[in-house]
Protein backbone atom coordinates (compact mmCIF):
# COMPACT_ATOMS: atom_id res chain seq x y z
CA UNK A 1 0.00 0.00 0.00
CA UNK A 2 1.26 3.42 -0.94
CA UNK A 3 0.37 6.73 1.18
CA UNK A 4 -1.13 9.41 -0.51
CA UNK A 5 2.15 11.45 -1.58
CA UNK A 6 4.50 8.44 -2.28
CA UNK A 7 6.11 8.05 -5.20
CA UNK A 8 5.82 4.79 -6.82
CA UNK A 9 9.58 2.62 -6.72
CA UNK A 10 10.22 2.80 -9.96
CA UNK A 11 9.51 6.84 -10.53
CA UNK A 12 11.69 7.60 -7.22
CA UNK A 13 14.27 5.59 -9.31
CA UNK A 14 14.57 7.62 -12.46
CA UNK A 15 14.32 10.65 -10.04
CA UNK A 16 17.17 9.70 -8.55
CA UNK A 17 19.11 8.88 -11.31
CA UNK A 18 18.28 11.96 -12.51
CA UNK A 19 19.33 13.58 -9.47
CA UNK A 20 22.93 11.92 -10.30
CA UNK A 21 23.21 12.68 -14.07
CA UNK A 22 22.49 16.70 -12.67
CA UNK A 23 25.35 16.35 -10.15
CA UNK A 24 27.69 14.74 -12.35
CA UNK A 25 27.42 17.22 -15.43
CA UNK A 26 27.69 20.00 -13.02
CA UNK A 27 30.64 22.28 -14.23
CA UNK A 28 33.42 23.34 -12.16
CA UNK A 29 34.59 26.82 -11.99
CA UNK A 30 36.89 28.08 -14.07
CA UNK A 31 40.38 28.23 -12.44
CA UNK A 32 41.84 32.40 -12.60
CA UNK A 33 45.49 31.79 -13.71
CA UNK A 34 48.28 34.49 -12.92
CA UNK A 35 51.43 34.22 -14.78
CA UNK A 36 53.71 36.50 -12.81
CA UNK A 37 57.29 38.16 -13.95
CA UNK A 38 58.53 39.68 -10.63
CA UNK A 39 62.11 40.19 -9.37
CA UNK A 40 62.86 37.84 -6.19
CA UNK A 41 62.62 40.76 -4.01
CA UNK A 42 59.00 41.32 -5.50
CA UNK A 43 58.20 38.01 -5.00
CA UNK A 44 59.19 38.00 -1.58
CA UNK A 45 57.35 40.85 -0.71
CA UNK A 46 54.00 40.61 -2.73
CA UNK A 47 53.51 36.90 -2.74
CA UNK A 48 53.05 36.05 0.53
CA UNK A 49 51.54 32.58 1.59
CA UNK A 50 48.89 34.67 3.28
CA UNK A 51 47.60 35.69 -0.35
CA UNK A 52 48.47 32.67 -2.46
CA UNK A 53 46.20 30.49 0.34
CA UNK A 54 43.25 32.77 -0.28
CA UNK A 55 43.57 33.24 -4.20
CA UNK A 56 43.53 29.09 -4.17
CA UNK A 57 40.73 29.59 -1.93
CA UNK A 58 38.90 32.03 -4.35
CA UNK A 59 40.09 29.98 -7.42
CA UNK A 60 43.25 31.77 -8.32
CA UNK A 61 46.62 30.01 -9.22
CA UNK A 62 49.97 32.09 -9.54
CA UNK A 63 52.26 30.58 -11.63
CA UNK A 64 55.78 31.82 -12.33
CA UNK A 65 57.00 32.85 -16.07
CA UNK A 66 60.02 31.14 -17.53
CA UNK A 67 62.39 33.84 -18.65
CA UNK A 68 63.99 31.74 -20.53
CA UNK A 69 61.95 30.53 -22.66
CA UNK A 70 59.39 32.33 -25.35
CA UNK A 71 56.38 33.86 -23.52
CA UNK A 72 54.15 32.55 -26.41
CA UNK A 73 54.83 29.26 -25.14
CA UNK A 74 53.60 29.03 -22.00
CA UNK A 75 50.23 29.12 -20.67
CA UNK A 76 47.35 30.12 -21.06
CA UNK A 77 47.21 32.71 -18.84
CA UNK A 78 44.06 35.15 -17.92
CA UNK A 79 46.26 37.43 -16.31
CA UNK A 80 50.07 38.48 -16.33
CA UNK A 81 51.32 40.22 -13.74
CA UNK A 82 55.23 41.60 -14.41
CA UNK A 83 57.82 44.30 -13.07
CA UNK A 84 60.67 43.75 -14.45
CA UNK A 85 62.94 46.58 -16.92
CA UNK A 86 65.00 45.53 -19.54
CA UNK A 87 63.63 46.16 -23.06
CA UNK A 88 63.81 42.66 -24.40
CA UNK A 89 61.09 41.96 -21.43
CA UNK A 90 59.23 45.26 -22.66
CA UNK A 91 59.36 44.24 -26.35
CA UNK A 92 58.27 40.54 -25.52
CA UNK A 93 55.56 41.71 -23.24
CA UNK A 94 54.48 44.33 -25.70
CA UNK A 95 53.75 42.25 -28.24
CA UNK A 96 52.30 38.92 -26.40
CA UNK A 97 49.74 41.85 -25.09
CA UNK A 98 48.93 42.91 -28.95
CA UNK A 99 48.45 38.97 -30.24
CA UNK A 100 46.19 38.22 -26.95
CA UNK A 101 43.84 41.13 -26.09
CA UNK A 102 41.72 38.30 -24.18
CA UNK A 103 44.85 38.37 -21.79
CA UNK A 104 44.82 41.16 -19.38
CA UNK A 105 48.20 42.55 -18.69
CA UNK A 106 49.40 44.22 -15.63
CA UNK A 107 50.19 47.09 -17.20
CA UNK A 108 51.48 47.97 -20.19
CA UNK A 109 55.21 48.52 -20.84
CA UNK A 110 55.08 52.33 -22.00
CA UNK A 111 52.77 53.67 -19.02
CA UNK A 112 54.63 52.17 -16.57
CA UNK A 113 58.13 53.44 -18.53
CA UNK A 114 56.47 57.00 -17.91
CA UNK A 115 56.67 56.85 -14.31
CA UNK A 116 60.71 55.15 -14.39
CA UNK A 117 61.14 59.27 -14.71
CA UNK A 118 60.53 61.73 -12.40
CA UNK A 119 60.75 64.67 -14.74
CA UNK A 120 57.22 62.68 -16.71
CA UNK A 121 55.91 61.10 -13.45
CA UNK A 122 54.28 64.07 -12.21
CA UNK A 123 53.05 66.00 -15.54
CA UNK A 124 50.13 64.19 -15.71
CA UNK A 125 49.04 65.73 -11.96
CA UNK A 126 50.17 68.99 -13.10
CA UNK A 127 47.59 68.92 -15.89
CA UNK A 128 44.89 67.88 -13.49
CA UNK A 129 41.70 69.84 -12.74
CA UNK A 130 39.99 69.09 -9.18
CA UNK A 131 38.45 72.30 -8.62
CA UNK A 132 35.40 71.14 -6.53
CA UNK A 133 36.75 68.37 -5.17
CA UNK A 134 37.12 68.83 -1.24
CA UNK A 135 40.29 70.17 -1.91
CA UNK A 136 43.33 70.92 -4.27
CA UNK A 137 45.78 68.89 -5.31
CA UNK A 138 49.01 70.40 -6.17
CA UNK A 139 52.79 69.76 -7.53
CA UNK A 140 55.88 70.89 -6.01
CA UNK A 141 58.12 73.48 -8.11
CA UNK A 142 60.56 71.78 -9.50
CA UNK A 143 63.66 71.59 -11.89
CA UNK A 144 65.82 68.80 -13.33
CA UNK A 145 69.38 69.13 -13.50
CA UNK A 146 70.94 66.39 -16.24
CA UNK A 147 74.94 67.18 -15.79
CA UNK A 148 77.29 69.56 -14.47
CA UNK A 149 76.85 69.87 -10.64
CA UNK A 150 78.65 73.26 -10.19
CA UNK A 151 75.91 74.81 -12.07
CA UNK A 152 73.27 73.58 -9.96
CA UNK A 153 73.17 77.02 -7.64
CA UNK A 154 73.07 79.26 -10.56
CA UNK A 155 70.27 77.29 -12.32
CA UNK A 156 68.05 77.16 -8.97
CA UNK A 157 68.49 80.51 -8.59
CA UNK A 158 67.70 81.22 -12.17
CA UNK A 159 64.47 79.03 -11.80
CA UNK A 160 63.66 81.05 -8.60
CA UNK A 161 62.95 77.97 -6.57
CA UNK A 162 63.10 78.64 -2.80
CA UNK A 163 65.00 77.03 -0.51
CA UNK A 164 65.34 74.18 1.64
CA UNK A 165 64.92 71.23 -1.86
CA UNK A 166 64.60 68.26 -2.09
CA UNK A 167 66.77 66.26 -4.36
CA UNK A 168 66.21 62.93 -5.85
CA UNK A 169 67.32 60.64 -8.14
CA UNK A 170 65.87 61.06 -11.85
CA UNK A 171 65.29 57.63 -12.73
CA UNK A 172 63.30 55.23 -10.79
CA UNK A 173 65.07 51.77 -11.37
CA UNK A 174 63.66 49.62 -8.39
CA UNK A 175 67.10 50.01 -6.28
CA UNK A 176 67.12 51.45 -3.09
CA UNK A 177 69.73 54.59 -4.05
CA UNK A 178 66.72 55.69 -6.36
CA UNK A 179 64.38 56.21 -3.15
CA UNK A 180 67.21 58.11 -1.65
CA UNK A 181 66.51 61.86 -0.88
CA UNK A 182 68.45 64.56 0.19
CA UNK A 183 67.39 67.88 1.70
CA UNK A 184 69.84 71.17 0.80
CA UNK A 185 69.77 73.84 3.43
CA UNK A 186 71.82 76.45 1.61
CA UNK A 187 72.40 77.08 -2.35
CA UNK A 188 76.07 76.59 -2.38
CA UNK A 189 76.02 72.98 -0.65
CA UNK A 190 73.99 72.26 -4.15
CA UNK A 191 76.81 71.68 -5.77
CA UNK A 192 78.15 68.61 -4.16
CA UNK A 193 75.03 66.85 -5.81
CA UNK A 194 74.87 64.35 -8.14
CA UNK A 195 73.11 64.63 -11.55
CA UNK A 196 71.00 63.56 -12.82
CA UNK A 197 68.42 64.15 -10.53
CA UNK A 198 65.12 65.99 -9.63
CA UNK A 199 65.19 69.30 -7.51
CA UNK A 200 61.65 69.91 -5.29
CA UNK A 201 60.75 72.61 -3.26
CA UNK A 202 60.31 71.46 -0.10
CA UNK A 203 56.48 71.80 1.27
CA UNK A 204 56.28 71.75 5.05
CA UNK A 205 53.49 68.91 5.45
CA UNK A 206 53.74 68.29 9.49
CA UNK A 207 55.84 65.49 9.12
CA UNK A 208 52.92 63.13 8.31
CA UNK A 209 53.14 61.59 4.36
CA UNK A 210 49.79 59.73 3.02
CA UNK A 211 50.50 56.76 0.97
CA UNK A 212 47.33 55.70 -1.52
CA UNK A 213 47.78 52.39 -2.78
CA UNK A 214 45.30 51.94 -5.99
CA UNK A 215 44.13 48.74 -6.80
CA UNK A 216 41.87 48.97 -9.81
CA UNK A 217 39.23 50.85 -8.76
CA UNK A 218 40.07 49.86 -4.70
CA UNK A 219 41.89 53.05 -2.94
CA UNK A 220 43.57 52.47 0.37
CA UNK A 221 45.26 55.04 2.47
CA UNK A 222 47.76 55.19 5.30
CA UNK A 223 49.88 57.32 7.57
CA UNK A 224 53.47 57.39 7.23
CA UNK A 225 55.74 59.46 9.24
CA UNK A 226 57.82 61.72 6.59
CA UNK A 227 60.48 64.84 6.88
CA UNK A 228 59.55 66.99 9.98
CA UNK A 229 58.92 70.92 9.29
CA UNK A 230 61.87 73.19 8.65
CA UNK A 231 61.24 76.71 10.27
CA UNK A 232 62.58 80.18 9.38
CA UNK A 233 65.12 80.22 11.99
CA UNK A 234 66.73 76.79 11.40
CA UNK A 235 66.52 77.40 7.50
CA UNK A 236 69.14 80.37 8.59
CA UNK A 237 71.23 78.33 10.96
CA UNK A 238 71.86 74.82 9.02
CA UNK A 239 73.73 74.41 5.82
CA UNK A 240 74.47 71.37 4.28
CA UNK A 241 72.81 69.01 2.75
CA UNK A 242 71.36 65.93 4.81
CA UNK A 243 70.76 62.21 3.47
CA UNK A 244 67.19 60.09 3.77
CA UNK A 245 67.95 56.72 2.70
CA UNK A 246 64.32 55.96 2.74
CA UNK A 247 61.54 58.09 3.96
CA UNK A 248 58.15 56.72 4.29
CA UNK A 249 59.02 53.00 4.58
CA UNK A 250 56.43 50.42 6.21
CA UNK A 251 59.11 50.97 9.19
CA UNK A 252 57.97 54.29 9.62
CA UNK A 253 53.93 53.95 9.91
CA UNK A 254 52.37 56.41 11.48
CA UNK A 255 48.77 54.80 11.48
CA UNK A 256 48.61 54.20 15.35
CA UNK A 257 50.98 57.21 16.49
CA UNK A 258 49.18 60.17 18.99
CA UNK A 259 49.19 62.84 16.27
CA UNK A 260 47.91 66.13 16.16
CA UNK A 261 44.16 66.36 14.09
CA UNK A 262 44.33 68.45 11.83
CA UNK A 263 48.18 66.54 10.68
CA UNK A 264 46.70 63.19 10.92
CA UNK A 265 43.14 63.65 9.26
CA UNK A 266 43.38 61.62 6.01
CA UNK A 267 42.46 63.91 2.69
CA UNK A 268 39.04 63.13 1.99
CA UNK A 269 37.58 60.15 0.39
CA UNK A 270 35.87 62.60 -2.97
CA UNK A 271 39.42 64.08 -3.63
CA UNK A 272 41.01 60.65 -3.92
CA UNK A 273 38.61 58.83 -5.52
CA UNK A 274 38.81 61.89 -8.24
CA UNK A 275 42.30 61.70 -8.27
CA UNK A 276 42.58 58.04 -8.85
CA UNK A 277 39.84 58.37 -11.25
CA UNK A 278 41.84 60.56 -13.23
CA UNK A 279 45.55 59.13 -13.26
CA UNK A 280 43.96 56.15 -14.12
CA UNK A 281 43.00 57.40 -17.02
CA UNK A 282 45.84 59.83 -17.94
CA UNK A 283 48.49 56.99 -16.97
CA UNK A 284 46.84 53.71 -18.08
CA UNK A 285 47.67 51.98 -15.20
CA UNK A 286 45.86 50.14 -12.43
CA UNK A 287 48.27 49.27 -9.55
CA UNK A 288 50.30 52.45 -8.51
CA UNK A 289 50.31 54.22 -5.49
CA UNK A 290 50.67 57.94 -5.17
CA UNK A 291 52.36 59.72 -1.87
CA UNK A 292 50.59 62.82 -0.80
CA UNK A 293 51.28 65.64 1.60
CA UNK A 294 48.77 67.79 3.16
CA UNK A 295 50.58 71.67 3.05
CA UNK A 296 51.08 72.38 6.91
CA UNK A 297 48.60 74.86 8.20
CA UNK A 298 45.77 74.40 5.87
CA UNK A 299 43.21 71.90 5.62
CA UNK A 300 42.93 71.28 1.85
CA UNK A 301 46.22 71.80 -0.11
CA UNK A 302 47.72 68.58 -0.89
CA UNK A 303 50.77 68.22 -2.90
CA UNK A 304 51.36 64.83 -5.04
CA UNK A 305 55.30 64.20 -4.43
CA UNK A 306 56.01 60.87 -6.15
CA UNK A 307 54.23 57.82 -7.88
CA UNK A 308 55.41 54.45 -8.27
CA UNK A 309 54.03 51.53 -9.90
CA UNK A 310 53.61 48.19 -8.45
CA UNK A 311 54.73 49.38 -5.28
CA UNK A 312 55.18 47.14 -1.79
CA UNK A 313 51.47 46.26 -1.69
CA UNK A 314 52.40 43.01 0.96
CA UNK A 315 52.61 46.00 3.66
CA UNK A 316 49.07 47.64 2.77
CA UNK A 317 45.98 46.25 5.28
CA UNK A 318 43.83 43.62 3.66
CA UNK A 319 46.08 43.88 0.90
CA UNK A 320 45.51 39.84 -0.07
CA UNK A 321 41.31 40.56 -0.03
CA UNK A 322 41.88 43.74 -2.14
CA UNK A 323 43.92 42.15 -4.99
CA UNK A 324 42.77 38.99 -4.90
CA UNK A 325 38.86 40.71 -5.38
CA UNK A 326 40.64 42.88 -8.36
CA UNK A 327 42.07 39.85 -10.33
CA UNK A 328 38.70 38.06 -10.26
CA UNK A 329 36.79 41.35 -11.25
CA UNK A 330 39.21 42.20 -13.63
CA UNK A 331 39.19 38.74 -15.76
CA UNK A 332 35.16 38.82 -15.50
CA UNK A 333 35.28 42.49 -17.64
CA UNK A 334 37.72 41.67 -19.54
CA UNK A 335 35.75 38.26 -21.25
CA UNK A 336 32.71 40.37 -21.19
CA UNK A 337 34.19 43.01 -22.79
CA UNK A 338 36.19 41.08 -25.54
CA UNK A 339 32.65 39.34 -26.30
CA UNK A 340 31.05 42.75 -26.74
CA UNK A 341 34.14 44.24 -29.18
CA UNK A 342 33.83 40.48 -31.42
CA UNK A 343 29.81 40.39 -31.47
CA UNK A 344 28.73 43.57 -31.55
CA UNK A 345 27.67 45.61 -35.12
CA UNK A 346 29.97 48.07 -34.09
CA UNK A 347 33.28 46.03 -34.45
CA UNK A 348 31.92 44.82 -38.27
CA UNK A 349 31.55 48.16 -39.07
CA UNK A 350 35.19 48.60 -38.37
CA UNK A 351 36.15 46.00 -40.17
CA UNK A 352 33.91 46.71 -43.11
CA UNK A 353 35.06 50.43 -43.75
CA UNK A 354 38.36 49.36 -43.28
CA UNK A 355 39.04 52.68 -40.75
CA UNK A 356 37.96 53.87 -37.21
CA UNK A 357 38.14 57.54 -35.95
CA UNK A 358 38.62 58.98 -32.87
CA UNK A 359 34.43 59.73 -32.43
CA UNK A 360 34.25 56.39 -32.65
CA UNK A 361 36.43 55.20 -30.03
CA UNK A 362 36.45 56.12 -26.24
CA UNK A 363 40.18 55.53 -26.01
CA UNK A 364 41.35 58.90 -26.07
CA UNK A 365 44.46 58.08 -27.62
CA UNK A 366 42.60 56.53 -31.02
CA UNK A 367 43.11 59.22 -33.89
CA UNK A 368 42.77 57.65 -37.23
CA UNK A 369 43.56 53.62 -36.98
CA UNK A 370 43.80 51.25 -40.16
CA UNK A 371 42.61 48.21 -40.16
CA UNK A 372 44.28 46.14 -43.43
CA UNK A 373 44.57 42.57 -41.67
CA UNK A 374 42.91 40.96 -39.00
CA UNK A 375 46.29 41.06 -37.34
CA UNK A 376 45.97 44.61 -37.64
CA UNK A 377 42.24 45.00 -36.24
CA UNK A 378 43.71 42.53 -32.95
CA UNK A 379 45.94 44.90 -31.92
CA UNK A 380 43.34 47.71 -31.89
CA UNK A 381 41.08 45.37 -30.00
CA UNK A 382 44.17 44.95 -27.54
CA UNK A 383 44.74 48.62 -27.38
CA UNK A 384 40.68 49.16 -26.34
CA UNK A 385 40.06 46.76 -24.10
CA UNK A 386 43.18 48.06 -22.24
CA UNK A 387 41.63 51.65 -22.20
CA UNK A 388 38.24 50.46 -21.36
CA UNK A 389 39.37 48.39 -18.25
CA UNK A 390 41.84 51.21 -16.76
CA UNK A 391 38.92 54.05 -17.44
CA UNK A 392 35.67 52.02 -16.89
CA UNK A 393 34.02 50.39 -13.55
CA UNK A 394 34.09 46.80 -13.56
CA UNK A 395 30.55 46.50 -12.54
CA UNK A 396 29.84 48.94 -15.56
CA UNK A 397 31.09 46.77 -18.19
Amino acid sequence: MRINGDMPPEKEKEEEEGKTVSLSTQQPQKLVVVGYALTSKKKKSFLQPKLEVLARNKGILFVAIDLNRPLSDQGPFDVILHKLLGKDWCVAIEDYRKRNPEVAVLDPPDAIEHLYNRQSMLKDVTDLNLSGCYGKVCVPRQMVVINDPLSIPHEVSKAGLKLPLVAKPLVVDGTAKSHELFLAYDQCSLSELEPPLVLQEFVNHGGVLFKIYIVGEAIKVVRRFSLPNVTKQELSKVEGIFRFPRVSSAAASADDADLDPSVAELPPHPLLEKLARELRHRLGLRLFNVDMIREHGTKDVFYVIDINYFPGFGKMPDYEHIFTDFLLSLVQSKSGLLGKLKNSRFSFSVIQNGKMSKSQCPCVRAQELQFETNHHFTTFMSHCLSCFVTTQPAQGL
